[in-house]
């Protein structure tokens, strides 16, 4: 059926380019330099190491992949390289995993991954030509939210564990979220964007029902959602939306709620009280710093 459809020739042409294509995009995007490496027991904790060329240390972005789905979210590793910066991108258990495993909320495992994978990394810097103190973290869309939490969070080195992991720094340099959502308080992210509906299972249930119980989730919302553990001399943070403060024409409306800037001006305004330096940057809002997040991140990380 296929060949009267497609002529041998259409067809060595098509290969050719799939095969042009395909060498063009991974030449495009470079290797990781060490690939897999196992931070944990699960099979979902997995990161993936970008060097640079040169001797190092380098100073190095931890990069955050997704929430619901185990995937591995890669930051621009060309545009690090340029500024002479390694990248690490992270694979966690996700929400799905602690509902499973009954793990309450269902969202901590992949904040305590995070943690982990921050702190895995920093024991094994000097193996890989890796600063140890010039560590920032980042994340897009849901990726952000595990950043957030451990710059947030503060020290959490536990000197006595049996855990050599568990005893290293989790303190950061900066931390960058790009398009963003950075609570897991429902009644937040609607005063921040109206209409939003985000984040279940994260208390294992759906958000219509965390909304409901919302006062009964408060002690884990506490202890887990980043906006509530801002701390003054926390490190800074830098915001970035691709869109503004309107909803752009044929953009779904769910899709710009998830994603509008309305988080992170609502974020910015309780790290401004909390005394902790806090940049958002939408169209039509710049910032006055930095050109965007990748420029934060490479500046303010070193």
């Amino acid at each position: 059926m296929l060949s009267s459809v497609f002529s041998p020739r259409l067809m060595i042409f098509i290969v050719f380019m799939w095969l042009t294509l395909g060498s063009a995009a991974r030449a495009a995007d470079p290797e990781p330099t060490h690939a897999d490496i196992s931070y944990g027991p699960h099979p979902h904790q997995l990161l993936d190491i970008y060097l640079p060329k040169g001797d190092g240390p380098f100073p190095v972005l931890i990069w955050y992949g997704r929430l619901w789905e185990p995937a591995v979210a890669a930051p621009p590793v060309k545009r690090l390289f340029e500024s002479g910066v390694a990248a690490v991108a992270v694979r966690t258990r996700v929400m799905k995993d602690g509902v499973v495993d009954s793990i309450n909320p269902p969202v901590s495992v992949c904040l305590l991954d995070a943690r982990r994978a921050l702190q895995y990394v920093r024991l094994h810097a000097t193996e890989w030509k890796l600063d140890p103190d010039r560590i920032a973290v980042g994340g897009s869309s849901q990726g952000a939210l595990p950043a957030l939490f451990v710059a947030c969070d503060g020290e959490k080195a536990d000197l006595k564990s049996a855990d050599p992991v568990e005893r290293m720094s989790t303190k950061v340099t900066c931390v960058g979220a790009h398009r963003s959502q950075p609570s897991i308080d429902p009644r937040r992210m609607q005063e921040w964007v109206p209409g939003v509906e985000w984040g279940a299972p994260a208390f294992g249930c759906s958000f219509a029902e965390s909304l409901k119980r919302r006062d009964e989730f408060l002690p884990l919302i506490e202890k887990w959602s980043p906006e509530t553990l801002l701390y003054k001399g926390g490190p800074p943070i830098y915001f970035e939306n691709n869109w503004g403060i309107t909803q752009p024409e044929g953009v779904a409306k769910m899709d710009y709620l998830v994603h509008s800037p309305g988080w992170a001006l609502g974020f910015q305004k309780i790290a401004q009280e909390r005394g902790v330096m806090c940049y958002v940057k939408y169209p039509d809002h710049p910032t006055e710093k930095f050109a965007d997040i990748w420029d934060f991140l490479a500046r303010q990380g070193k």
